[in-house]
């Protein structure tokens, strides 16, 4: 294999897709060197045909606002790889969703996937309609008029869509509502993340934020640390990041800051119950701000157009966008003493900050491993609906733990280095490729 000829071939065919192609180099950098080392891998083509999703579904989605004006968005479905599993990954509902954000999100889907070692394919879809400031009434007239594009294409063993971005509990049960009135079936397993009177399962809201600090308790206790104490800045104040607030509090941590698109706050004294389910209200507003967190708590203050990463901290947790931590943002949580970064967000750093902390030699580790918590829960509310039952939390958190320390493992497997440093990044591409690989190696040319 050879990276660059792969990748001039990939930027011909899909120009200007930059979040695809950065996901793809990144992938293919870690695993050139075990790759090449399975001349059956090259023999069958399998990273050309890997790179490529296997379908893309493109529809409009036209819709009638409050004011009962007529309003069109685009709609997508990319399916990308289902050798070892059904189609499966979130809706996106943000004004910035493109082919190549979807691409990318897919492409990283496959791999996460595959290290939970539960039996789903990649995939991920959405759409550039923006919820900030929709009515209740408008956004389920969208996710109606969404669905009855989608809902030919998904199914229980085919393709299972879930949450993400700008969909939420509200979201998923709309969405579910016209599935189930197109389909005159019931099917409780075609949508993850359902309302727990109708098939949900126990801890999926949490799960993202909580297997995130699961595989961060285990990065720490390989390298000698403990969380407890730990101060930790978090971007972003939605389902992630309030899941991940709520479980680093739990574990004796002190959430200091959270931010969003308007600037952050600094929570110097930490985070209690009544800050932490704050944050949810401040996402059902649909204003996205986060300025308001302290107008209602006077310890707290809140800087315009700063980011979370202004804040002196010692754990930096991505739970936002992609790209959303750049090298500048990584040389000024350094020079601040930050000792360890986890993405919980999918693909939360840019290459340049994620080489400035491998090159520090501090804790970092991808999205791909540390929030693969949210879709082997997903995955879990699959299992449970199939089998017509439901377990209690202790039984899912019990799971989540196991799944979460088995992702670890695989990483520290594949990805320790000689003088001890374990490339989280090596070992989580390398570890979730070569099981999607032979997967497909063994299913033949098709």
């Amino acid at each position: 294999m050879n990276v660059e000829k792969l990748m001039a071939d990939l930027e011909r065919r899909h120009p200007g897709e930059s979040e695809y192609l950065q996901a793809v180099r990144e992938v293919l950098e870690s695993i050139e060197e075990v790759y090449n080392q399975h001349p059956e891998f090259e023999k069958a083509k399998i990273v050309e045909r890997i790179v490529e999703p296997d379908r893309i579904f493109t529809f409009r989605v036209t819709w009638v606002d409050d004011k009962g004006e007529v309003q069109t968005n685009l709609g997508y479905r990319v399916q990308f790889n289902s050798a070892i599993g059904p189609y499966k990954g979130g809706l996106r509902f943000h004004k910035a969703v493109n082919p190549s954000m979807l691409k990318f999100l897919g492409f990283e889907q496959t791999f996460k996937n595959a290290l939970t070692t539960l039996p789903m394919g990649g995939a991920k879809g959405g759409s550039d309609f923006d919820p900030v400031g929709k009515s209740d009434a408008e956004i389920m007239r969208f996710c109606q008029a969404f669905m009855l594009e989608l809902w030919r294409n998904i199914g229980v063993d085919t393709d299972v869509p879930a949450g993400d971005v700008g969909v939420g509990g509200r979201e998923i049960g709309f969405l579910n509502g016209m599935y189930q009135k197109l389909a005159r079936q019931y099917h409780t397993g075609v949508l993850t993340g359902k309302g727990m009177n109708w098939g949900g399962s126990i801890l999926r809201p949490e799960a993202t934020g909580y297997g995130a600090l699961y595989f961060v308790q285990h990065m720490l206790h390989l390298a000698g640390k403990d969380i407890k104490g730990a101060t930790i800045a978090l971007s972003g104040f939605g389902n992630v990041a309030w899941g991940a607030a709520k479980k680093a509090t739990e574990l004796g941590a002190k959430v200091i800051a959270i931010s969003g698109p308007d600037g952050v706050i600094y929570n110097p004294n930490g985070m209690n119950e009544e800050k932490i389910n704050y944050m949810l209200e401040l996402r059902a507003s649909n204003r996205n701000i986060v300025a308001p967190f302290a107008e209602k708590f006077p310890d707290a203050t809140f800087t315009p157009g700063k980011k979370a990463w202004s804040i002196k901290c010692d754990i930096a947790l991505p739970c936002a966008f992609q790209n959303e931590l750049n090298g500048d943002d990584a040389a000024e949580l350094l020079k601040n003493g930050t000792w360890c970064c986890a993405e919980v967000s999918n693909m939360g750093c840019t290459p340049e900050a994620i080489h400035a902390f491998q090159k520090a030699g501090i804790l970092f580790a991808p999205g791909k491993a540390v929030n693969a918590g949210g879709v082997a829960t997903s995955g879990l509310e699959m299992t449970q609906n199939c089998m017509h039952l439901s377990w209690s939390g202790k039984e899912v958190d019990e799971r989540l733990h196991t799944i979460m320390a088995s992702i670890h493992e695989a990483c520290v497997t594949y990805g320790k280095q000689a003088d001890g440093y374990v490339n989280y990044v090596k070992g989580a591409n390398i570890a979730g490729f070569m099981k999607v690989a032979q997967a497909m190696l063994e299913q033949g040319i098709y």
